[in-house]
């Protein structure tokens, strides 16, 4: 074999290698793509069937004052004896033009996984003041000391918003505010590049200055329809 074949096969394998790897690369990218566009319409379902459960609702009271909401559909057993969860979601917050694009979100830790029964659980978490707001935007904060939080009411009950947050979760099918002291919540980085193609700031996500991804839309207007477009006054 001369050089020049040899050389010439050399790079016809170097393409196959490349190829291949592009295309593995491009399926990832599809199946993490479907993965984020059913959390979102989890997020979404999550959200609808506590808005619709009799008596067990959030208030009027509390989700039309929301500065932010996040949903984590499904969060998952991670350390029994504890009683540790993690899970993904997502928040949007209120801003001048509406609801700002969706921030992929992880939360970890705290003893609620415990005291629901050490299953799958739904949370829904409602951020009453700019201080909730500045902590979600940090990418990174702790439920219980930088931040406050607190069970929320449901049904026809009211509060006054003394809390940075306000949670609810779902287990065994009914939902319930819920304490969930001492999880943290972070940016999911990895996430947030796979829905925009490229980093992102949360501060800038949830600032509105992100045009929002199609797979959000049923997610954004649901939120819309419960919490209003415009914050309502104390």
């Amino acid at each position: 074999m001369n050089s020049r074949h040899f050389y010439t096969r050399l790079l016809l394998a170097a393409l196959i290698v490349l190829v291949s790897m592009v295309s593995l690369g491009r399926a990832a990218d599809t199946e993490e793509q479907s993965d984020l566009a059913k959390r979102l319409a989890a997020s979404t379902q999550v959200l609808n069937e506590l808005m619709a459960s009799p008596g067990k609702s959030i208030p009027a009271g509390v989700i039309t004052r929301a500065a932010c909401i996040a949903v984590f559909p499904s969060t998952i057993q991670v350390a029994v004896l504890v009683g540790a969860k993690h899970g993904k979601g997502f928040a949007t917050c209120r801003t001048a033009k509406g609801w700002s694009a969706p921030a992929p979100l992880d939360i970890s830790g705290g003893s609620w996984g415990a005291q629901l029964g050490g299953e799958a659980v739904d949370l829904v978490l409602v951020v009453t003041d700019d201080k909730g707001v500045q902590q979600l935007e940090s990418g990174k904060f702790n439920l219980g000391t930088e931040t406050s939080v607190t069970a929320g009411p449901v049904g026809n009950q009211d509060m006054k918003m003394n809390s940075d947050v306000i949670s609810y979760s779902r287990a065994r099918g009914a939902f319930a505010g819920t304490n969930i002291t001492g999880s943290s919540i972070t940016e999911d980085e990895d996430n947030a590049r796979a829905l925009y193609g490229s980093s992102l700031s949360m501060a800038d996500i949830l600032a509105g200055k992100v045009n929002p991804p199609r797979t959000s839309a049923s997610f954004l207007s649901t939120v819309q329809k419960y919490a209003g477009r415009m914050k309502q006054k104390d």
